[in-house]
């Protein structure tokens, strides 16, 4: 009935060559995907690693090819380096996969390793600036950083707890309760868009044009939330008669 310490390092061995193994092949299966080539081969095995990590319960790997692709789109409407943004894309979170082990946050970890293996400088920048540790010095870091906002705002992407997002909600329907005037209001499709009826005898067509900017603006100047929130007012006016 005993194991033999033998066996438990031989399997403990065996479960570290699989899972190089899957950390090397998804590292070339990402670079492939987001068409990034010419990487060193220890910058594929760091991208591999991020199948392994998450953030707020989206997979950075999946993240890292989706700001990609999203970086090299931005880049081609510009006019700007596809090739740069694309590889800036690919490897901005490139620090996460060690950053429990070096000391520093993982944009200024990611970007070093890049300069290390030989990325060209607007990748480097692009991978230290996306969070504005460093000055952004090209129009490429610009555009990967608007990416990974884009990639972590998208609806779906990212895991909020119950409490967080039924108190967004609770929010937004308070404070457009707040304004005269307004009989019910909804915040609807997870609290991407709130919808407000107003009294019609009391808030006329030009008003609910100002409630609606107003609104607006007061979310954005007090709440926190991803992505965007559209805000829409309705009055409407009904006549009823009975006929006998």
């Amino acid at each position: 009935g005993r194991i033999h310490p033998a066996r438990i390092e031989k399997v403990v061995a065996e479960a570290r060559e699989e899972v190089e193994r899957i950390i090397w092949e998804e590292g070339q299966q990402a670079a492939a995907a987001a068409g990034v080539t010419a990487l060193h081969p220890e910058l594929i095995r760091l991208l591999g690693r991020l199948k392994f990590r998450t953030s707020y319960g989206q997979n950075q790997l999946h993240h890292a090819v989706e700001v990609a692709w999203l970086a090299g789109m931005i880049a081609a409407e510009l006019g700007a380096d596809v090739r740069i943004a694309r590889m800036g894309g690919l490897l901005h979170d490139i620090g996460k996969a060690v950053d429990h082990q070096v000391e520093g946050t993982h944009a200024l970890i990611g970007a070093e390793l890049a300069r290390r293996y030989g990325a060209p400088p607007k990748v480097v920048n692009c991978i230290a600036s996306h969070h504005h540790e460093v000055p952004q010095e090209c129009i490429e870091a610009v555009i990967v950083e608007a990416a990974d906002a884009i990639s972590g705002a998208r609806p779906g992407a990212r895991r909020e707890t119950l409490e967080m997002y039924l108190k967004r909600i609770q929010d937004l329907e308070n404070m457009a309760r707040s304004y005269p005037g307004v009989a019910e209001c909804y915040a609807i499709q997870a609290g991407r868009e709130i919808r407000i009826i107003v009294k019609p005898e009391e808030v006329d067509d030009l008003a609910i044009i100002r409630m609606s900017r107003e609104i607006a603006r007061k979310i954005e100047e007090t709440m926190q939330y991803p992505g965007q929130i559209k805000v829409t007012v309705i009055r409407e006016t009904r006549a009823v008669e009975i006929a006998r």
